[in-house]
Order: structure tokens, then sequence, then C-alpha cells
């Protein structure tokens, strides 16, 4: 009796991760290790989802320069893309941020992190007015300024039908040479 409790123990424990694969996603889960870099025209992010047709469907946020710029002085305010051209420049194109109002923008915009860590970002199926989203294919968009003009880009394809488990991430850096590549490293893109 005995042995026979122990394989049924045993069945039952390596059959558990084929049925935690069989459950519905509920959402994505981005995440990343950020370490802030020295120097201006750095640190500046943004992690957003795309439809199949390339439209933003939801910014999950964008670092405060990127839109809010910083005034110092007299200077007149200027969003941070527009006095600095090479801020998250996809991503800029690609929602239309000369488009959004300052609250639309507020709305997904946080701090440039002071110090290094994990950050993470939770996509929950949703659109940027909190509809939940057709099923289908999307694209996981995670843009990084290391310096200047030099940007990393990792993109990530899935469909809302697909099982729990990591999402394939590519990358295109703009400038291999690039010293601040330790800002961003380790991305990963998990369906959950």
């Amino acid at each position: 009796m005995k042995k026979y409790f122990i394989a049924m123990m045993a069945a039952m424990l390596l059959s558990m991760p084929a049925m935690a694969q069989g459950k519905k996603v509920k959402s994505l889960e981005v995440s990343f290790n950020y370490q802030k870099q020295a120097g201006p025209g750095s640190n500046q992010y943004a992690v957003w989802i795309e439809n199949e047709k390339g439209e933003v469907v939801k910014t999950l946020f964008v670092t405060s320069f990127t839109t809010k710029g910083r005034v110092r002085g007299n200077e007149k305010p200027m969003r941070g893309y527009v006095k600095r051209p090479n801020c998250v420049p996809t991503w800029v194109k690609t929602v239309k941020a000369n488009d959004l109002s300052d609250q639309q923008l507020d709305a997904v915009t946080g701090a440039t992190p002071k110090a290094g860590g994990r950050q993470t970002f939770i996509w929950d199926f949703t659109d940027q007015q909190g509809k939940k989203v057709k099923k289908g294919k999307y694209r996981v968009m995670m843009e990084a300024t290391l310096y200047q003009a030099s940007d990393i880009i990792y993109s990530g394809t899935f469909s809302t039908q697909d099982k729990a488990g990591n999402v394939v991430l590519t990358s295109k850096l703009t400038e291999p040479k690039e010293s601040h590549q330790g800002m961003i490293t380790d991305v990963k893109a998990i369906l959950k």
C-alpha cells in the first residue's frame, strides 16, 4: 500500500508542470535588470505592446524625461524627445507622441530609477483605455537609449492563446561598441 501511495504521489508531481502549461494565460510580465549610467543622453527607456499591424495597443512605461523633459533656469518647458530627438525614438514614432496630450503621456510615465535593480512591468491584455484586447498576435517592445544616439530594442511576438512560458526576444543594438550596454540586461518576457 505504501509503495502504491508513493507511486501515485510521484505521478501527480510529474504531471503538475503539464497541467500548469495548459492553463489560460492572463498576463505578460516584462522584466530586466537596470543599471543607471553616467552622462547626459542616457537612462531612458520605454516598454509597450503592439498589435499585428504595428500599432501601439498600450504603453506600459516610459521614463519621465522622455515625456516631460527637464526645465532648468529660465528654459521653456519642452518634452524630452523634442529637446533630445535620440530619446527612445522608436517608441516616440510608433506611439505618435506628438498627437498625445500631456495627460495621456502622464498616465504611462514614471521616474527613471535612481539606483539599479530589477524592473518589472505587467500587461493584463487590456488596451490604453482599460478594455480587454481581442484574441490574437501581439508584439512586446522594449527600447532603451543607452547614450546619445545609441539605442537597443528588444522585441518578441506572442499570441493571447499561447501557453504559459517565455516569449522569445530578439535584440537590435545601434552601436555595437557602446560602452553603456550594461544599462539594460537580462530582458525577459513571460506569459503567466
